[in-house]
């Protein structure tokens, strides 16, 4: 039986069974930016580093990783500040011994560069938000729940969450704006009931269109294929309710479910900052017909909502950024990801040709990670996404900062 939108996707990607609660996740089947390189969260633990030093260094700084996957990137992040820990203390350490001889203890002579004396291996509190079981084998230092947690301080980070959030879509008919139903099976569309006062005026204001109107009974479009003067092919549409004879106007994703999530990320975070990584448009620019796709296996696929593929749409990131203003946060940052990358330190510049001669497995690692580097930041791929960086209570403008 056709359903909402909504409801197909929330079943086909979290109900029992659904794509995102069972089998490999999200690794098994597309490239993220977290499974890409060790680049990405490299750049994301300066961030880390960044704001827990404008927070003042709290305990314990919070890492909360909504829409999680397996546990990826707190993996790596956990490690990170793991290395970053032993290195403060291998460098304490050394300078532990002053020129008269007397030994200083290191953990309370912080350096410049962390003027905390606890590290922050040992302040931070990692949390993966995930419909799907705990994975075995994750270490005990990551929680793993399935709402977001209240009263963070930190960093919220949601690296390709929005996106599957499911959402309503939304057609253009001769009786004005209905939600789009489809039949979880087939994936077969037709119009249902019209929209709520709410979801038309998100419409309005968020995703403006020109107001539907009645088409001409019966509409005939003319298709040429220019190869000559009789290749001219008329075809008669009679589109249910009018549905496919309003002209210049495609489909709509409507956002505010999405806003609604977003915002409810944000009012979770006390002090610190929440940051959505994804496929995005502005305002100005929403795509005609909307960007609804399905994956499975690394290619792409029909969307059908039927639990076997990935079902997203492109999150409308001004409207997500205006109500995580509205939620609490402060007005929103929002760059692509090549120049949040960069801005983070990843350099996707190629090594000197001169360093194969003197170092060449060096050469071969700096190559490599260049490479990384180049495919995060490939604006035709995962460079294509667009960081929405939230503060709440603090200033965030020197995170962004080289």
């Amino acid at each position: 039986m056709p359903v909402r939108w909504r409801d197909a996707m929330s079943q086909a990607l979290y109900g029992p069974g659904g794509f995102f609660v069972s089998g490999p996740g999200p690794a098994g089947h597309f490239r993220t930016s977290v499974h890409a390189s060790q680049a990405f969260a490299s750049a994301l633990f300066r961030l880390v580093s960044r704001l827990d030093a404008d927070l003042g260094f709290p305990t314990p700084f919070h890492v909360v990783d909504v829409g999680a996957g397996r546990g990826e990137l707190l993996l790596a992040l956990a490690g990170l500040a793991r290395s970053e820990a032993s290195e403060a203390g291998a460098e304490a350490a050394g300078s532990a011994v002053g020129g008269s001889g007397e030994t200083t203890p290191a953990a309370t002579r912080p350096s410049p560069s962390r003027p905390s004396a606890v590290p922050l291996a040992h302040r931070v509190r990692l949390t993966a938000v995930e419909k799907a079981p705990r994975p075995d084998g994750l270490p005990a230092e990551i929680d793993w729940v399935d709402e977001i947690p209240d009263r963070i301080t930190g960093l919220l980070v949601a690296t390709e969450w929005l996106d599957n959030v499911p959402l309503d879509l939304a057609v253009p008919t001769g009786n004005g704006w209905r939600y789009l139903l489809v039949d979880p099976k087939t994936g077969k569309e037709t119009p249902g009931e019209p929209l709520t006062p709410e979801d038309t005026a998100w419409i309005a204001h968020w995703w403006p269109t020109p107001p539907p109107a009645p088409p001409p009974a019966p509409l005939i479009k003319k298709f040429t294929s220019g190869k000559g003067p009789d290749s001219d092919v008329s075809l008669l549409i009679n589109g249910a309710d009018g549905w496919v004879g309003v002209e210049g106007i495609g489909r709509v994703e409507v956002g505010r479910v999405r806003d609604e999530a977003w915002g409810g990320a944000v009012r979770c975070v006390e002090r610190g900052a929440a940051l959505a990584v994804d496929y995005g448009h502005l305002r100005g620019g929403r795509p005609v017909g909307g960007t609804l796709a399905g994956y499975r296996g690394g290619r792409q696929v029909p969307p059908v909502p039927d639990g076997s593929c990935d079902v997203t749409a492109h999150v409308a990131m001004d409207s997500a950024g205006a109500a995580g203003a509205a939620a609490g946060g402060g007005a929103y940052t929002l760059v692509g990801q090549r120049e949040a990358l960069l801005a983070l330190g990843a350099d996707g510049g190629r090594p000197p040709l001169s360093l194969a001669a003197t170092d060449p497995a060096r050469y071969v690692r700096a190559l490599a990670a260049a490479s990384a580097v180049a495919e995060l930041t490939d604006p035709a791929g995962l460079g294509g996404h667009q960081w929405l960086l939230q503060p709440v209570g603090v200033t965030i403008h020197p995170l962004m900062a080289r």
